[in-house]
């Protein structure tokens, strides 16, 4: 996979100062999307990939339910298959997260029960032998499952996401930006973090600033490339967030955020693998979206830039 370049890059403070980013912009875009086809073909991807098929996709029900009970969980399995499928065993002493497991059963074509509680309905249906009904949903009941962090054992892939390099000096610059970009933030501790896995979240607030949340971690470069990518989220994004635009949401401000680290000089190669992830958009959509992504990475970059004149 290609690597972004660490050298920052500048601009000369002129009239063609605008038509020189937003062309070089276009051209880290156009990198972008064969990084992406790269990361998608890669055997790393693919490995990550076969793992997160072994993983069920839960009901908004059993959701609300995991994250109720477990409210830093990410990946969740049940006892078995994290043994079997995973090579992992549940820590000693682990309370499991309970939901509600799906009863799939031979059912009647008219009532919708399975056969025993057929029997003893009303149903007076008939016309076929038990045995010879379709299978289908009868019902629910509670099943014991564990989050990763309940676990023990081999690793699982994961994907080099993380942007790497110097930002001592971006990192305090974009916190001083937040104010301009009329957004307000809040660097959390890991203890205090209560938004899982991820690593920054933005909220939107009626008739109040966005507020981006980042959660606070060693790696600065990817806690800059984080920032960004949230300020992107409040200046792109506000209003009704809709299933069918979060990928495309979450490639604008993955761009961005890559826009933006690579011109400071960071590594945000990792995009790629972030990018590859949301399979729902193809990496070509990014250059649809070239002007809305080059307005808030240029917007982003030349307040963060007068922060730094500031300490300069």
């Amino acid at each position: 996979m290609a690597t972004s370049n660490s050298t920052r890059e500048t601009f000369d403070d002129s009239d063609t100062r605008h038509d020189e980013m937003h062309s070089t912009i276009e051209t880290w875009l156009e990198d972008l999307v064969c990084e992406v086809d790269d990361a998608v073909s890669s055997d790393q991807f693919r490995e990550w990939l076969d793992v997160q098929s072994e993983f069920h996709d839960y009901s908004p029900r059993n959701t609300l339910l995991i994250k109720v009970q477990c409210p830093h969980a990410t990946r969740v399995a049940g006892y078995r298959t994290w043994q079997n499928e995973f090579d992992r065993c549940v820590s000693k002493g682990e309370k499991a997260i309970w939901i509600w497991a799906p009863i799939i059963a031979r059912k009647c074509p008219e009532c919708g029960n399975s056969s025993s509680y057929h029997e003893r309905s009303e149903c007076g249906y008939d016309e076929t032998e038990p045995d010879e009904w379709n299978k289908g949903l009868v019902g629910f009941r509670p099943a014991p499952v564990f989050d990763i962090s309940q676990t023990e054992g081999e690793s699982l892939p994961e994907l080099e996401t993380e942007a790497n390099g110097t930002a001592d000096e971006l990192v305090p610059a974009l916190l001083e930006a937040a104010v301009v970009l009329e957004v307000e933030v809040e660097v959390v501790s890991p203890r205090k973090w209560s938004h899982g896995s991820a690593k920054g979240v933005c909220q939107y607030r009626l008739e109040k600033r966005p507020l981006v949340e980042v959660r606070d971690h060693e790696n600065e470069a990817d806690l800059a490339v984080t920032l960004v990518h949230e300020y992107a989220h409040a200046l792109l994004h506000g209003g009704l967030d809709t299933e069918d635009e979060r990928a495309k949401r979450e490639l604008e401000a993955e761009a961005v955020g890559h826009i933006v680290g690579r011109y400071f000089g960071l590594d945000t190669s990792g995009s790629a693998f972030y990018l590859a992830a949301w399979e729902k958009e193809e990496p070509e959509t990014i250059l649809e979206r070239l002007e809305r992504i080059s307005s808030a990475s240029q917007e982003i970059i030349d307040v963060v830039e007068e922060e730094m004149d500031k300490t300069s």
